[in-house]
């Protein structure tokens, strides 16, 4: 039986815009044939469904990839069986999931008709003020991580100068050069969006296991200013155009930039760590980004770099409080409805899910 690595990722991400979403990416179009798209409200069992579904594939010998909550990273969004083109997804708020070929390829999977519906009539007025609450501490969380996202960025104008830009396009060509076989008349490699790190009520948390777990050799970039983006992008289109499949990994906090590559084909990642941090681990090479900017660039802006620095992790700080509320009361609302749901039930559904999904051949 094969043994596949332990792949843990995140599809969505609290970011400075709110919640941000990677849920289009959960498997290419393409490929899926069956994708179970559950709906359910709070303690009703999702979770724990996906998870009895992942540990059946996992015994089957199927390659499998858990999808973590970034609002609470213990829970369950998605369970990926790759070799199977088949998914198991939260398709509650905020991840919403639209089916493209429904009945054919995807379908519901009611988790409400779970709870017991009598029990719970009586409690509307608590768990109205639960999610009331709730909902509030995301969105001072959300504010906290978008004005820190301003003071970030005001940070990394001041360092990223088109001579540095193209320092570091320089210096991903030689290692795309030393990293990469150049192969010809291959077809492009294909993309995929993963988060690799998340904003989440214990901090920023990043699944540097997932990476080790499947590249043996490492890059660590050091990046405390976000210019990882600038090397990495290079990377990417280069390793693409010689034919190999990546993982594209935003950044939480810009996502619309790179903080982290995983060429799995060739054992490859490179990985970005703040100052002072260290990943879990050897590193093959360490690239110290920060140290590429212009020093004079640098002397000149030093008080207004350590202030964005000091003030923006203050910011972070203040959202990860407010995600922490969030997450209490979250509990708090599990709490109330856990008693009146029918776990049997929802063992039940798991099975059928699971027996369902044992009709399609692996890939």
């Amino acid at each position: 039986m094969t043994a596949y690595p332990h792949v843990q990722y995140f599809l969505g991400a609290n970011s400075p815009t709110g919640f941000y979403s990677l849920y289009d990416q959960l498997l290419p179009s393409e490929q899926a044939r069956a994708v179970y798209i559950l709906k359910g409200g709070p303690g009703c069992g999702k979770s724990t469904l996906m998870r009895r579904v992942a540990g059946w594939a996992e015994e089957s010998g199927l390659e499998t990839e858990y999808i973590l909550c970034s609002g609470d990273p213990d829970s369950l969004d998605a369970v990926v069986l790759p070799r199977l083109g088949a998914a198991v997804v939260d398709g509650t708020a905020p991840h919403v999931v639209e089916p493209r070929c429904p009945g054919a390829v995807e379908r519901y999977v009611n988790l409400g008709d779970c709870y017991d519906v009598h029990a719970l009539r009586p409690m509307r007025e608590a768990l109205e003020g639960c999610m009331r609450g709730y909902k509030g501490c995301y969105q001072r969380a959300y504010r906290c991580l978008g004005a820190a996202a301003e003071i970030w960025e005001d940070q990394r104008s001041a360092l990223l100068t088109d001579q540095l830009s193209q320092k570091l396009a320089r210096r991903a060509r030689g290692i795309l050069l030393r990293e990469v076989p150049r192969r010809k008349g291959v077809q492009p490699g294909q993309v995929r969006q993963r988060f690799l790190e998340a904003v989440t009520h214990r901090g920023r948390m990043a699944l540097y296991d997932t990476a080790l777990a499947q590249c043996g050799r490492v890059y660590e970039l050091t990046d405390g200013c976000g210019l990882a983006h600038e090397l990495l992008l290079p990377l990417l289109t280069g390793a693409s155009a010689a034919g190999f499949d990546a993982v594209a990994c935003p950044d939480p906090m810009a996502p619309q930039r790179l903080s982290h590559l995983l060429i799995p084909q060739l054992g490859l990642a490179f990985l970005s760590c703040p100052p002072g941090g260290s990943l879990p681990g050897e590193s093959c090479r360490r690239v110290r980004l920060d140290a590429a900017a212009d020093r004079e660039v640098v002397r000149r802006n030093r008080p207004r770099l350590r202030f964005a620095k000091k003030v923006s992790a203050a910011l972070e700080e203040e959202a990860v409080a407010s995600l922490a509320q969030a997450k209490a009361m979250h509990d708090q609302l599990e709490g109330l409805y856990n008693p009146h749901v029918d776990f049997d039930r929802v063992e039940e559904t798991a099975r059928a899910v699971w027996e369902d999904l044992q009709t399609l051949e692996p890939r």
